[in-house]
């Protein structure tokens, strides 16, 4: 069995694939990033840093699953919304950055 298929595995119920299951603010949060980084030009985040705003921002919103063909009548969050949580996750890593070689972990709430 590859990675790939081993993976999915994890994420099945009987012959229910859970792995397409995804919390809509995820996509919201990842187009939001680039405009709001952009606003904060002294701060050069690496990859790390770039992931912890992201998991931050999206600890702060509620979580908004669907599958691959729900139906969305209405956002609850609004864009303003996810906006402020992504500006409050990088304000809060540029304030305790991550320091790889103490090994310090992500930053916390």
């Amino acid at each position: 069995m590859e990675g790939g298929e081993k993976n999915r595995d994890k994420y099945r119920v009987g012959d229910a694939d859970l792995s397409k299951i995804r919390n809509r603010n995820e996509r919201r949060v990842i187009s939001h990033l680039p405009d709001i980084l952009a606003g904060y030009p002294d701060f050069e985040p690496d990859v790390i840093a770039i992931q912890d705003i992201y998991a931050l921002a999206l600890n702060r919103l509620p979580a908004r699953y669907t599958q691959a063909f729900s139906i969305v009548l209405q956002e609850q969050v609004s864009d303003e919304d996810i906006r402020q949580a992504v500006r409050e996750a990088v304000v809060r890593v540029m304030n305790n950055p991550t320091d790889h070689d103490e090994g310090r972990g992500p930053v916390q709430w």
